[in-house]
């Protein structure tokens, strides 16, 4: 799930990333462009309340980012309200946020 949210002050917009509930993680990381698809770079925090890992990020405007979420260490997963889709290099598709 995204969440959105531009900034007045600066030209960024701050992107909430969080994993559906369904989706059931020990360890979850988001993954993508921003952060050059380095799959340790971006752990993503485990919400007491919900039970659902999120993080937030401060993002250029004006550009699309890929990304992905990977579960466990093993399994990768795109989001379900992606703004929208690209094919990637592994048979597969990879989620874009467009701020």
């Amino acid at each position: 799930m995204l969440k959105k949210q531009h900034l007045k002050s600066k030209p960024v917009c701050k992107v909430t990333f969080t994993l559906p509930e369904s989706i059931k993680a020990e360890t979850a990381y988001l993954v993508g462009d921003f952060n050059n698809w380095d799959e340790k770079a971006t752990p993503m925090k485990l919400v007491k309340k919900s039970g659902q890992f999120s993080i937030s990020l401060d993002l250029e405007t004006g550009r699309d980012y890929q990304f992905r979420y990977l579960v466990n260490s093993t399994e990768w997963r795109n989001d379900e309200q992606a703004d929208k889709y690209v094919p990637n290099p592994f048979s597969g598709d990879n989620s874009v946020v467009t701020t």
